[in-house]
């Protein structure tokens, strides 16, 4: 493993809550305010940890768990639906120590998925379990479940019957966030060590079976000490076919590219052009952060050893909000 064994408080921590976000027409002040206090919660989830001197894979499932109680992301409470009208979820979590991974696809009744892949990783010899068998495993490491009623909201449900209209009439409004929305985190511990974890609901109306790039390592979620850690959001079947989060890792490692550099290569040059609407968020073994996408907005937010807290939406710089 590698990674320093000596404190520093240059620990960092990037969250999103996927790409895709409603419309600036449609956004109220008080639905904003409500996604801001969100993002902020998950960021102080992950802070508590990694200013404690904790780990990276704890700060960035902490985080997580706090995006998936939140009913206004996609991903635990608040999934949107496949076009049977059922919820699958997918999550991964990656450790950069050892590139230690472990992630689930297509269930529904864990309250927190994240925590499902991440007994996986701790608790089996296997990456990826999914559907039932997956299910069956959660329940032998207990981890707590909950009735499909827990994870309804109107919103949600509401998203997926105009989908069905809309197909019924063969009208798309592209509207983005019924087409992708995730959440996910990466951090950078006082230690040296990264670790990436993300969590979704996949797209409003998918198939049922689909699974998105969220739960496949290298595409939605990476991490390794030596270069950076990412979590994903966007047009699933693109980031997978490009293999987005190890082609950003890659071009650091071979090419010398900074964090900064190569993810917006790929998430610009790459996968905009190839259909691939959305965005990261990305750490790299020295703190820096970076947080690219390519559509209408992204729900973000990062924290670093300094103490200030920064979250944003739409094409805007990052603003402290606990001052504003």
């Amino acid at each position: 493993m590698t990674g320093s064994k000596t404190l520093d408080n240059d620990f960092a921590l990037a969250v999103h809550g996927g790409a895709g976000t409603i419309l600036r027409s449609k956004m109220t002040p008080e639905r904003e305010a409500a996604y801001h206090a969100g993002l902020r919660h998950a960021l102080d989830a992950g802070r508590v940890v990694l200013a404690d001197g904790g780990s990276a894979l704890d700060a960035v499932s902490a985080a997580v768990m706090a995006l998936e109680d939140e009913p206004l992301f996609n991903a635990g409470r608040g999934a949107v639906y496949t076009s049977a009208g059922k919820q699958e979820m997918d999550a991964a979590v990656m450790d950069g120590r050892d590139r230690s991974a472990g992630a689930v696809a297509g269930i529904c009744g864990p309250r927190n998925p994240v925590l499902a892949a991440r007994a996986i990783m701790d608790h089996s010899d296997h990456v990826i379990l999914i559907g039932e068998s997956a299910m069956e495993f959660c329940r032998r490491q207990r981890l707590t479940f909950e009735e499909a009623s827990y994870f309804y909201t109107d919103q949600r449900w509401n998203a997926l019957q105009e989908t069905l209209a809309m197909r019924k009439g063969g009208a798309d409004d592209q509207d983005e966030s019924r087409k992708h929305g995730t959440v996910g985190a990466v951090a950078r511990d006082r230690h040296g060590n990264l670790a990436a974890a993300t969590s979704t609901g996949g797209m409003t109306a998918k198939a049922p079976g689909r699974v998105g790039d969220s739960p496949v390592i290298g595409a939605g979620t990476w991490a390794d000490n030596e270069t950076c850690a990412i979590s994903a959001t966007g047009h699933g079947e693109i980031f997978i076919r490009y293999a987005a989060a190890h082609e950003i890792a890659s071009r650091m490692r071979y090419a010398g590219q900074s964090l900064e550099e190569a993810s917006r290569v790929v998430v610009i040059d790459m996968l905009a052009p190839a259909g691939g609407s959305g965005g990261i968020v990305a750490v790299d073994h020295a703190g820096n952060v970076s947080l690219p996408f390519n559509c209408s907005g992204m729900y973000r937010g990062m924290v670093k050893g300094d103490g200030r807290l920064l979250t944003a939406i739409y094409h805007e710089p990052l603003v402290d909000y606990r001052n504003a």
